[in-house]
């Protein structure tokens, strides 16, 4: 029973959504595939309107759309390739036994060269060789029709599915975290611990393909992170921490107006709010900076920006015209520790509180987080002196 568990493959289940969804996209995906390939090359065509290895590749592409080899390079360049290459072999070899493996062998060792692996493509290889009469008459015009023909349409039918389903696909890569300060420094999450240059040395020394891209599991494991130290705080929630006397202005509001708001109260930043009390946008110090409308003495003036936008008559007057609209903002009842990727590597020093309509109901700044932190790491330690006293 051991041995059997061992041998049991440790795949995280998903819902029973998600296997819906993946399975309606195989069945849509093939019967699109099919049908396009047959208005493409009528029901009298001497090739097969799908060929065997896209069913495998389905399964990729809708059930696992994020793995490394369901991407697009991987599933058009590594069909094309493989094919190309069997339709090769079965021209060389006289003995079809010799002819597949030569295939098989040589479509790896080219797909791994141009960086396009993936599975299904070894079944074209095979295809390739194997198929009969029509296959080897056709030659190299298999490549285009029906592999290139089925390969694009899955791939267009995976694309729309996948993203109308709420799968991001193509999976693209996750941006490095580089420092928004443009220095050589690693951002400051990324400083201690495991950073991505351990997780690409322990692959490389790994020496084997692994089915998840350094990216997504450096994203993984900074996630993994954060909920162990959600465990660790107490957790801790934006409610709990947040200023509740929140100072707020509209996006009509004059520019001196909220400048003289922001040096009365020595805030940095003020939420924006509509009419009907909904975060719009925030404006900080920055945004006045950036604009050069204000002077050293918080009189408005006209700086290099400001003149060209008054050659255009569009001298910015109000909040709304330099406030930023696409504001972070978090719920009462998220934990703090979500808050330390977007303030400490995205530069946010101020994260707007709001409730589930929007309503700002409170404002967590670096400050306020630093001090969370450090409280209920202080309470953490406590407990775990008081616990070891006891103890002994």
């Amino acid at each position: 029973m051991s041995l059997l568990r061992r041998l049991n493959p440790s795949i995280v289940p998903v819902s029973a959504t998600e296997r819906l969804r993946a399975s309606l996209g195989a069945l849509v995906g093939i019967m699109l595939t099919g049908l396009l390939t047959r208005m493409a090359l009528g029901d009298a065509s001497a090739f097969p309107l799908l060929i065997a290895p896209m069913g495998a590749s389905a399964v990729l592409l809708f059930a696992a759309p994020s793995s490394p080899l369901a991407q697009p390079w991987s599933i058009l360049g590594g069909n094309l390739v493989s094919a190309t290459v069997g339709v090769t072999c079965a021209l060389t070899f006289s003995d079809p036994v010799v002819a597949a493996g030569s295939a098989i062998a040589l479509s790896i060792a080219m797909m791994l060269l141009l960086n396009c692996l993936h599975p299904p493509s070894g079944a074209v290889a095979l295809t390739a060789v194997l198929g009969g009469a029509a296959i080897e008459q056709a030659g190299y015009w298999f490549v285009l029709s029906p592999v290139g023909l089925n390969t694009i349409l899955l791939l267009a039918s995976a694309y729309a599915f996948n993203n109308a389903t709420g799968r991001r696909y193509p999976h693209l890569a996750a941006a490095s975290t580089q420092n928004i300060h443009g220095t050589a420094d690693p951002a400051p999450s990324h400083r201690i611990g495991v950073v991505p240059d351990d997780l690409r040395a322990v692959l490389e020394q790994y020496d084997e393909v692994v089915n998840i891209s350094p990216e997504d599991l450096d994203a993984l494991l900074h996630q993994a992170q954060i909920r162990a130290y959600e465990r660790r705080s107490g957790e801790v929630t934006c409610g709990e921490i947040m200023s509740r006397d929140v100072l707020t202005v509209s996006p009509e509001t004059s520019l001196r107006a909220a400048w003289r708001l922001l040096m009365q109260a020595r805030i940095k930043a003020l939420p924006v709010v509509a009419a009907d009390a909904q975060l719009v946008g925030i404006i900080t110090q920055t945004d006045f900076m950036r604009m050069s409308v204000l002077n050293e003495r918080g009189g408005l003036s006209l700086g290099l920006q400001a003149r060209a936008l008054m050659r255009r008559r569009d001298t910015p007057r109000t909040v709304s015209d330099i406030m930023t609209k696409r504001v972070q903002s978090a719920l009462p009842q998220t934990k703090i520790a979500k808050l330390v990727p977007p303030m400490a590597d995205m530069g946010l020093h101020h994260m707007p509180v709001v409730d589930h309509d929007n309503h700002v109901v409170g404002i967590i700044t670096q400050s306020d987080l630093i001090a969370a932190l450090f409280q209920s790491r202080e309470e953490s330690r406590s407990g775990s002196g008081t616990a070891m006293f006891e103890a002994v």
